[in-house]
C-alpha cells in the first residue's frame, strides 16, 4: 500500500458577533472567529493535511477567501469537497490526528460531537480521528484567548 502523511495548521482571531464554530460544531462562547467562511480552524487544518498529503495544494488554492461563494460557508461542506477530491486521486484516509490550541473556552464537551460531524462528513468511522486540546498556559495570542489556533496530521492510502 502507498501510504502518504500530511500536516496543516490554521489560526484565526477571536472577535465579537461571530458565532464560535469548531469541528462543525456552535461552542457557547461570547466570542467567535474572524475568516471568510465560518472560520473553523479544526476543519480547515484537518483540510490542509488532507490535501497536503495527496498533493492537492492547500485549501486556500481550492476555496479562496476572495470568491464570494465561499462568504460565510460551512466548512464541513468544504471537507466534504476535499474529500472528494482524496476520493478522486484514489486515496482513503487511514486515519487524522488534530490538537486544538485555545485558553478558552473548554473543548472536552464539545469534542465527541466533532469527531461524529467529521466522520460522518469523511465517510469514516469515528475511531480513525482523534481530537485533543490543549490551551498555552496564558502565553502567545491564543494563551491570551487572541485566538485559536488547531494542527492536524492525516495519514492516507491507496
Amino acid at each position: 500500500m502507498n501510504i502518504k502523511i500530511g500536516i496543516g495548521y490554521d489560526v484565526h482571531r477571536l472577535v465579537q458577533n461571530r458565532d464560535l464554530i469548531i469541528g462543525g460544531v456552535k461552542l457557547d462562547y461570547h466570542l467567535g472567529l474572524l475568516g471568510h467562511s465560518d472560520a473553523d480552524v479544526l476543519i480547515h487544518a484537518i483540510m490542509d493535511a488532507l490535501l497536503g498529503a495527496a498533493g492537492s495544494g492547500d485549501i486556500g488554492v481550492l476555496f479562496p477567501d476572495t470568491d464570494a461563494k465561499y462568504k460565510n460557508i460551512n466548512s464541513l461542506v468544504l471537507l466534504n469537497e476535499v474529500n472528494n477530491v482524496i476520493l478522486d486521486r484514489g486515496y482513503h484516509i487511514v486515519n487524522i490526528d488534530s490538537v486544538i490550541i485555545a485558553q478558552n473556552p473548554k473543548m472536552r464537551p464539545y469534542i465527541p460531537d466533532m469527531i461524529k460531524n467529521i466522520a460522518d462528513t469523511l465517510k469514516i468511522t469515528p475511531e480513525q480521528i482523534n481530537i485533543k486540546a490543549t490551551t498555552e498556559e496564558g502565553l502567545g495570542f491564543t494563551g491570551s484567548s487572541e485566538g485559536i489556533a488547531a494542527k492536524a496530521v492525516c495519514l492516507i492510502g491507496e
